[in-house]
């Protein structure tokens, strides 16, 4: 990995504007997931320091909050600037920990800058409301004010964006933040946090800290000074967390996990949908919250598709993500490959047809081949699970009915996709399915000025759009009375 500018490789945490060293000299490797080869090792802190940046961080927010909006709108434009000065060394770093390709990767550069450019703009536009009062000498008064210290745990196959959607809403509002990134991909996280510094980002708003997850996780759910907890991941992990924050009585958002349905219904354009899956099933190898988990396809348009989709499957090419003309990088790790094969292998011994792949990658190490499973029921692992892997199971259908039912079939309800010329249909399937996010005729759905977040077990909150800085705000109502005196 060659850098233009090598400070941008950290190694230690950033607690109170300063980049420290682990107090137990315990440390994380970070691996190249396509190569297996050790890239570097990140200071691992521990419970302690957590407590250490969480102090820090509260310190940091009595100045932070009494900032006029309009100062720290303009420090998150200089931070988003950066950003995308350095795109091209951050999407290399991203590149050489999480595996995906260095396009993709660019990509995701400029989609997390644009939630800090999106929210440092809203930041501005934070208000409240005067209510008419209950008599003529009262008035009520309703003003937002930041939540308190934030806690984000973020995940890493969005090692970028996922933490600029959480961390921008919460600086425009006033708060300050602690984050934990995951294990495998701190590299961006400190990244961000040095050019977070240059910005002119005041010391302590926001502290990035590696380590053991429980550990440090458990100090951001039990520790009082904590008033916010925003973690994407995994449905269980994110129970757990609930939980563990109740005690406290802490705000939370969670974006956890999905089964995303791909609808093609019979009158929809085919080659535009064997394009929207592709896109939508196999960027980042699979391995997104909201990657078609299950496509499911009418009758009359079942061949066409299979045809269709088998053919550009075929094209893609596998291999290390920083090479040029690749398509697909390697899955995050070898446990992961494993996952997704125990999916596979289980659901032809249901009765799926296997087309393509269906086993690791000739390369070895953590590649899995891109795979299409043939006549999948609702009854097979594939249908049931989220696969988080290149895996395409395709489910057909005969009404508008069952395709509606077949996609409502899961506890999740994050994001769901269908194909349709119908402007009837648009509306009809759009608002029966139980999903938090929809994209018609798009595979692509992701953007700073939309809400995301799910339904059901997929989570609760929002990220992005005007919505987005709600869950890191408080309403504070104020009576004024005597006003008639």
């Amino acid at each position: 990995m060659k850098l233009n500018d090598t400070t941008l490789l950290k190694t230690n945490a950033l607690i109170g504007g300063e980049w420290v060293s682990s107090d137990t000299n315990d440390v994380l490797p970070v691996k190249n997931p396509a190569t297996g080869d050790i890239i570097t090792e990140v200071a691992k802190s521990s419970a302690n320091q957590t407590k250490m940046a969480i102090d820090a961080s509260a310190d940091a927010m009595e100045d932070w909050k009494n900032l006029p909006a309009k100062a720290r709108a303009n420090l998150l434009r200089t931070w988003f600037e950066l950003m995308i000065t350095n795109q091209e060394d951050l999407a290399k770093i991203m590149t050489a920990e999480q595996g995906k390709t260095l396009a993709e990767s660019r990509g995701e550069i400029a989609y997390g800058a644009a939630f800090i450019e999106w929210f440092g703009e809203q930041a501005k536009r934070i208000d409240g409301d005067i209510i008419p009062g209950p008599s003529k000498d009262k008035r009520i008064v309703c003003i937002k004010q930041p939540v308190g210290v934030v806690a984000a745990i973020t995940p890493w196959n969005f090692p970028n964006a996922m933490i600029a959607r959480k961390a921008a809403p919460a600086l425009a509002a006033g708060c300050s933040i602690v984050i934990k990134p995951a294990s495998e991909t701190p590299l961006s996280a400190l990244a961000m946090g040095e050019l977070s510094m240059r910005a002119g980002i005041p010391k302590g708003v926001i502290n990035i800290l590696a380590g053991n997850s429980s550990e440090i996780g458990a100090e951001m759910t039990s520790n009082p000074i904590v008033r916010k907890l925003t973690f994407t991941g995994s449905t269980e992990i994110g129970k757990l967390l609930e939980a563990q924050c109740a005690s406290t009585m802490k705000k939370t958002s969670m974006e956890l996990g999905g089964n995303a349905p791909f609808i093609v219904f019979e009158d929809a354009d085919i080659d535009a949908a064997v394009a929207g899956a592709m896109i939508s099933k196999y960027r980042n190898a699979g391995q997104t919250c909201v990657c078609s988990n299950r496509i499911l396809l009418h009758d009359a348009i079942y061949d066409e598709f299979l045809e269709k989709f088998l053919t550009a499957t075929r094209e893609l090419t596998m291999g290390n993500g920083a090479e040029d003309h690749i398509s697909i990088g390697p899955l995050i790790n070898e446990k992961a490959v494993r996952d997704v094969d125990e999916l596979v292998q289980a659901s032809v011994r249901s009765g799926a047809e296997l087309i393509c792949g269906g086993s690791p990658h000739p390369v070895g190490g953590c590649f899995y081949q891109p795979t299409i499973l043939n006549e999948v029921s609702s009854e097979m692992p594939v249908f049931r699970n989220e696969i988080f892997g290149p895996v395409a199971p395709l489910v057909r259908f005969s009404s508008e009915a069952e395709a509606v039912s077949l996609a409502n079939d899961t506890e999740f309800g994050l994001a769901a996709y269908f194909y349709t010329r119908d402007v009837g249909r648009v509306w009809r399937v759009s608002e029966a399915l139980d999903y938090g996010i929809v994209g018609i005729n798009e595979g692509i759905i992701s953007n700073e000025m939309a809400p995301f977040g799910g339904m059901k077990e997929s989570g609760s909150g929002r990220e992005g759009s005007k919505y987005g800085v709600d869950d890191y705000l408080e309403i504070k109502y104020i009576l004024m009375g005597g006003l008639d005196r």
